[in-house]
């Protein structure tokens, strides 16, 4: 992501400056436990796929306490991240049909792994 993509107004009207790139990342958001979706991100992926709802929803989210959640794949760099990760180029795969909590991450100016290395 770069500073163009995150250039997002802040409650006063102004864009909020940006303090990542996500092109030097290996993809730490992709590792979180949980990447939720809704059914708008689900119908989404069903459209991706050229899938029913309930085929996307099978094949690619699980239940996790009580929420559906993306399925995980084993990852050389973490130890799981999304499935639709690329895991050689670490990029996603779905970028154009990603969930929406993919579409709004990180949701400040800042991104955690950035914060991590410091």
């Amino acid at each position: 992501m770069t500073s163009s993509d995150r250039d997002k107004p802040g409650p006063d009207g102004r864009s909020l400056p940006v303090f990542f790139n996500c092109s030097k990342c290996p993809a730490y958001c992709c590792s979180y436990d949980r990447i939720d979706v809704g059914r708008r991100d689900i119908q989404r992926l069903a459209r991706h796929f050229n899938l029913s709802y309930e085929q996307a929803e099978k094949r690619y989210t699980r239940i996790a306490c009580g929420d559906r959640v993306l399925r995980h794949q084993k990852d050389h760099i973490f130890k799981s991240v999304c499935r639709f990760l690329d895991r050689e180029a670490r990029r996603c795969t779905i970028y154009e049909a990603r969930p929406d909590v993919c579409r709004g991450y990180p949701y400040s100016s800042r991104c955690g792994y950035y914060d991590f290395l410091a």
